[in-house]
């Protein structure tokens, strides 16, 4: 498809085309109360200074609801479903155009460019939906193999349930902060020698601190308890995806994992993209995913093979130094299952979703390639191997001082990208106790 073109000024090669209008949560020097906004290039697009000033006077369906741009989360917008977010973004999708059937309203507006449209280096962004419940799943299955071979070996690298069913595991929602947001290395309980034969732990500062390469997707339409959601209705659950890091504590996971799973390995941080793009927006870069060559279940199959995205993803480390490197780059399509398989084995047993859960994907990661590796577990071979980055610098595992940087997008025509942006975190140094 042609890409829209604005007359407003869109930067070649932004994330935030016309073609993406992701949404997220904003405050600013003039208004420090967090509202909803969208991204627009090099602004966001202030929605309550746009409602409060009749931005919304040709769309009759959101005006009841306006007071959704005035809230600190994305909830309450979420919850008006699918349909109402599909017409909201393609009517400012047309009060961008340059060709805009309303110029009255935004383009020949002087005032209220000036009060709605705000430069992004001005403002400060938000965790963009107050999240109840975290879940993150593993259906990255290069990673899930990758590991398993590490662990047990390529006869028993998955285990038997992996192409039956999503793999997942709670989370912790309060630990979920939004990009920029510094990371502590933690304390844990570790085993110094796993190799000794008798297992005595101690509580230290963690050695084996990790990123884990991820997408996020957060629920818009709940539904009742004992209610499981149809895999056919699932997708109008989704309200859209952001980029996820889920730090992570690895020599801590080797020792409490047995037999619950993840628990304080995880909860230590999550970061997540500011601006979360919508699912209309990712609809054109639908791709078939991983084969899976076991046989799925009535409740899991989808109608449509093309279920995930062709998202292009890439990690960079920089060090205190400002040594730094691209240490990965990877695709969403390296996912065996969608999110609406998700949302259907998540619902299945009556679980009730409520909007603003989010979802994780797990880490992704390419086939057989390092450099196409989603953390440093598998880049680095649990230490054995070292990364390099500019200056000399090594790493195995992160340092303290360490940023890393996920961005991720879709498209090749830098007039119409749909991307991300980016999340970052830098490490902090451990607490001394």
């Amino acid at each position: 498809m042609p890409a829209l073109r604005s007359w407003f000024n869109i930067p070649w090669g932004s994330h935030f085309s016309l073609a993406n209008i992701p949404f997220g949560i904003i405050s600013s020097p003039s208004s420090k109360n967090p509202r909803v906004a969208v991204a627009i290039g090099d602004h966001a697009l202030d929605l309550e200074a746009f409602a409060a000033n009749n931005g919304f006077s040709a769309l009759s369906i959101i005006q009841p609801h306006q007071a959704v741009f005035s809230q600190p989360t994305l909830n309450d917008f979420a919850a008006l479903g699918r349909p109402i977010h599909s017409v909201v973004r393609k009517y400012i999708q047309d009060v961008f155009n340059v060709d805009t059937t309303y110029p009255e309203v935004l383009k020949t507006n002087s005032s209220l460019q000036k009060q709605a449209l705000l430069p992004l280096k001005e403002i400060q962004t938000h965790l963009p939906f107050k999240i109840g419940d975290y879940t993150d799943f593993f259906v990255g299955l290069h990673h899930a193999y990758n590991c398993g071979v590490m662990f047990r070996g390529p006869e028993n690298a998955l285990n038997p349930n992996y192409k039956h069913l999503p793999v997942g595991y709670h989370g912790r929602a309060s630990s979920v902060v939004v990009s920029g947001t510094p990371i502590r290395r933690p304390h844990g309980q570790i085993l110094l020698n796993p190799a000794a034969e008798k297992k005595e732990p101690i509580y230290t500062a963690i050695k084996k601190l990790d990123f884990e390469l991820e997408l996020g997707a957060f629920v818009t339409k709940s539904n009742n308890m004992g209610e499981p959601v149809p895999i056919a209705e699932a997708e109008q659950h989704l309200f859209g995806l952001v980029m996820l890091n889920d730090w992570s504590a690895r020599d801590v996971q080797s020792w409490e994992y047995i037999p619950l799973g993840p628990f304080n390995a995880k909860n230590l941080g999550t970061s997540i993209s500011p601006w979360v793009v919508h699912a209309d927006a990712l609809a054109l870069f639908k791709v078939k995913g991983i084969e899976n060559d076991a046989g799925v279940l009535p409740y899991l199959r989808e109608k449509n093979d093309e279920n995930v995205y062709d998202i292009q993803l890439t990690i960079d480390l920089t060090s205190t130094s400002g040594s730094s490197a691209t240490i990965a780059k990877t695709n969403g399509r390296n996912l065996l299952w969608s999110y609406p398989q998700m949302i259907a084995h998540h619902t299945s047993t009556g679980c009730n979703l409520q909007v603003g859960d989010l979802l994780g994907s797990g880490t992704i990661s390419s086939e057989n390639d390092r450099s196409g590796f989603g953390s440093l577990l598998e880049q680095s071979d649990n230490g054995k191997v070292a990364i390099k980055l500019s200056g000399g610098e090594e790493r195995r595992f992160l340092e303290d001082g360490d940023e890393v940087t996920f961005s991720g997008v879709c498209g090749t025509d830098e007039e119409a990208l749909v991307g991300f942006g980016t999340v970052t975190g830098r490490i902090e140094p451990a607490l001394k106790l």
